[in-house]
């Protein structure tokens, strides 16, 4: 009768973790897109973060503890450690912005090694997944060292961030391309008020670019990921929490994935959604456009119609004496010149124009 008891015990266990994990599996996440005038400034504080809106926030209730250990998971204790992250980013830049909030009780970065309260973030710019550091290569015969060069961090990037980071570089790069870390790659500041080994609260702001090829030869070769809106990207972060400097292993190591080797493979990243601009942001309505010379011979040029809300009729000015009401046109200009062209739109909102002063230009 025990033993039937302790199975059913440990059977309910097992299919309470199944369905926890198949549960992580379909989460999903947003960054918040920042208005072009209101990008964060690097500076350690959290004031320029006050507009994103709560649910963009991210906190200890989505991480794991996972220590070595696939069943027992402790439950987070906000009086020993408590984290929450936002993420941002801003139209027409390959950045990801992350403001890092902490309380520790017990704050260890007191050695100039890895031994370190570190925030861990990795991003898979493309969604390309697949694993990215050495030790996980498929070809076991090749060259350590080789595979690292070749291939570690390549596909996908991990940032071992330093919290706090004194007299330390702000985070180590875990690749063959450390160039990744610094302007005008990543940007990054600290604000704290405490010593090792003592408790407070630390606030880390920071920005990264997503690669979608990054090779330790440097930045020529380089491939950043192209953030849209509504893309996603892979994302996810783990906090590994030292609470006794007596030990050489970290007491806590709180997971967003739930699987621990998200840290060296990208299919276990989180897919994080680029949000468009929330409404509040936008005009009720505004001209906006672009073009393309499709061909300059014939001095073919295409109009795109990049206009936001509710638009009833379009009019357009090519600068050379004619026009045209459709919403994306192409016109011949008959000489070369330099024009000045606007859109002008109306709407229920009302109307808007934007003119552009030799912008076009065809020989």
């Amino acid at each position: 009768m025990k033993f039937i008891s302790r199975f059913i015990f440990f059977l309910s266990l097992i299919l309470f973790y199944a369905c926890f994990s198949n549960a992580q599996d379909k989460r999903k996440f947003k960054i918040f897109q920042f208005p072009a005038n209101m990008i964060p400034t690097i500076d350690g504080k959290s004031d320029d973060w006050k507009i994103v809106d709560p649910s963009y926030n991210i906190g200890m209730d989505q991480l794991q503890d996972d220590r070595h250990d696939s069943i027992r998971h402790r439950s987070a204790d906000p009086k020993n450690l408590d984290v929450s992250v936002k993420v941002g980013w801003v139209k027409g830049m390959n950045r990801v912005y992350f403001l890092y909030e902490a309380y520790d009780d017990y704050w260890d970065f007191s050695l100039r090694d890895l031994h370190n309260d570190i925030f861990e973030v990795v991003v898979d710019g493309d969604q390309s997944g697949g694993p990215f550091i050495s030790s996980f290569h498929p070809n076991k015969d090749l060259d350590r060292m080789e595979t690292y060069f070749s291939y570690h961090g390549v596909q996908a990037q991990n940032y071992h961030i330093f919290t706090p980071s004194k007299e330390k570089d702000w985070a180590m790069v875990w690749g063959g391309q450390p160039w990744i870390k610094e302007l005008p790659f990543a940007n990054a500041a600290q604000n704290y008020n405490f010593k090792p080994g003592e408790s407070g609260r630390l606030i880390l702001e920071f920005w990264i670019t997503p690669f979608d090829y990054a090779g330790p030869e440097g930045a020529s070769r380089a491939v950043e990921s192209v953030l849209t809106e509504n893309k996603e990207i892979g994302l996810s972060w783990a906090v590994l929490d030292y609470d006794d400097k007596k030990k050489s292993t970290h007491n806590g190591f709180w997971n967003l994935s739930k699987v621990r080797e998200m840290y060296g493979n990208a299919t276990y990243l989180l897919p994080f959604r680029l949000m468009p601009l929330e409404k509040r942001y936008l005009k009720p309505i505004d001209a906006k456009w672009s073009f393309v010379v499709t061909d300059m011979k014939r001095r073919m040029v295409s109009f795109n119609d990049e206009s936001t809300g509710d638009i009833s009729s379009w009019k357009w000015d090519f600068g050379d004496g004619s026009g045209s009401s459709d919403q994306n046109p192409v016109h011949f200009y008959s000489k070369p010149g330099y024009y000045v062209v606007t859109l002008s739109i109306n709407g229920p909102a009302g109307n808007s124009a934007l003119s552009k002063v030799w912008d076009v230009a065809v020989k």
